[in-house]
């Protein structure tokens, strides 16, 4: 993160994942489950539909879907969160890229884009 002082007051800029500068485990993985959730919500009220109604659409218990709109959704996997998407009538493509210089010590990244 770079760090800069303005009128003394000093200001880090983030990375863009707040999971990494806070340097959570699996930052990316978190990262990607929040935008789903963040997409997830975004559906649902949309819909005006209460949690009530959502949940039964999404196969999940309300207080389950509660927790994971407040973004406590350690314990629910991706794949989870994809089909709820799916069960909101949204069409969910996962892409693997080839690398450009493919090398056995780096590690590829996870993005999560809405289209």
């Amino acid at each position: 993160m770079k760090t800069r002082t303005i009128d003394g007051i000093k200001i880090e800029e983030g990375s863009g994942n707040v999971y990494a500068d806070l340097g959570v485990p699996d930052a990316e993985e978190m990262l990607a489950k929040c935008r789903l959730c963040m997409k997830i919500e975004e559906i649902i009220k949309a819909r005006g539909w209460t949690q009530q109604q959502a949940a039964a659409v999404l196969g999940v218990p309300q207080p389950k879907l509660s927790k994971m709109l407040r973004g406590q959704f350690r314990g629910i996997s991706q794949a989870r969160l994809i089909e709820c998407l799916t069960r909101l009538g949204r069409n969910v493509h996962i892409v693997v890229d080839p690398d450009d210089e493919e090398r056995a010590d780096r590690v590829g990244r996870l993005d999560v884009v809405f289209a």
